[in-house]
């Protein structure tokens, strides 16, 4: 959990510069910054998105796992475990079936509002490594006033988040056997 709350608390542009000093600078395993089209190599412009992805996700991925691990806490002791347990199910299915899936609405939930916050840690994060994305796009669209990529960037986004809420509330049937849509 200590390296939990560490990638939690560390900016998304600190982590990147971090993982090019060490991937890039240090042990040369990653090709650095810079766009590479995807018709051109798909395996170079997979090598150079890595990364990218890694920091974008190391955020995310850290603090998913501490709201995991603290709705698992407050799942376990449930009466309805309790019950499992004593009808003798293995501790593995307790565990997965019913105390890890319970515990996991919270989480969707999060997932499809950090949709949002996700696409603004991607304009940062196209910075640091100088990839040509949406978010570098929109934001050299502000600064020259071209109103119309502004307004389908937002739209783009806007659906994207709407579509995102979809899929949670679909995925929340699946994971609680309360939840039902007629």
């Amino acid at each position: 959990m200590g390296i939990a709350l560490f990638f939690v608390a560390a900016p998304v542009f600190w982590l990147g510069l971090m993982g090019l000093w060490l991937f890039w600078f240090k042990l040369r395993w990653s090709p650095g910054t810079g766009y590479v089209s995807w018709g051109d190599s798909f395996t170079d412009w997979l090598s150079h998105m890595i990364l990218p992805w890694v920091v974008l996700a190391m955020l995310y991925a850290a603090f998913y796992a501490r709201m995991v691990r603290g709705n698992m806490i407050e799942t376990m002791g449930q009466d309805y475990i309790r019950t499992a347990r004593v009808k003798g199910l293995s501790e593995s299915k307790v565990i997965f079936k019913h105390g890890l899936r319970a515990s996991l609405t919270p989480v969707v939930t999060l997932i499809g509002l950090d949709l949002g916050a996700l696409l603004g840690g991607a304009v940062i994060t196209e910075t640091v490594f100088n990839l040509q994305g949406v978010g570098q796009w929109a934001v050299s669209s502000v600064f020259q006033g071209d109103l119309p990529v502004v307004l389908a960037v937002t739209v783009v986004v806007a659906i994207a988040v709407t579509m995102m809420n979809l899929i949670v509330d679909i995925v929340y049937a699946y994971l609680d056997p309360r939840v039902r849509y007629n």
